[in-house]
């Protein structure tokens, strides 16, 4: 689920020594980052590994997710464009933000 991929992102930082334990508490929780990135251009990966490139309209708390200007890519290829996208959260293996367009 979403909480186990944030879980292990935050373990990896802590193993590296970049933050310490105080650091992560003081940080923005995935939800806030989640509400940050709302209207703003990502990258959804999915668990089959297509990649879903737009922008993100909303989500809701099982990461269903609602995406305009939508571009699906298939092993890095561009394989199809769609104006509106709605992605079921059980699919999604996380969600990148990208540098605007």
């Amino acid at each position: 689920s979403s909480r186990v991929l944030w879980t292990l992102a935050v373990t990896q930082l802590l193993k590296k020594g970049s933050m310490s334990s105080s650091e992560v508490a003081k940080r923005k929780t995935p939800a806030d980052f989640l509400r940050q990135i709302v209207g703003r251009p990502v990258l959804v990966k999915l668990n089959n590994g297509t990649d879903y490139r737009g922008y993100l309209q909303c989500l809701d708390g099982y990461m269903s997710i609602a995406m305009e200007q939508t571009e699906e890519y298939v092993d890095g290829q561009l394989k199809a464009k769609y104006g509106d996208a709605f992605i079921r959260g059980n699919n999604v293996l996380y969600i990148s933000l990208q540098k605007r367009k």
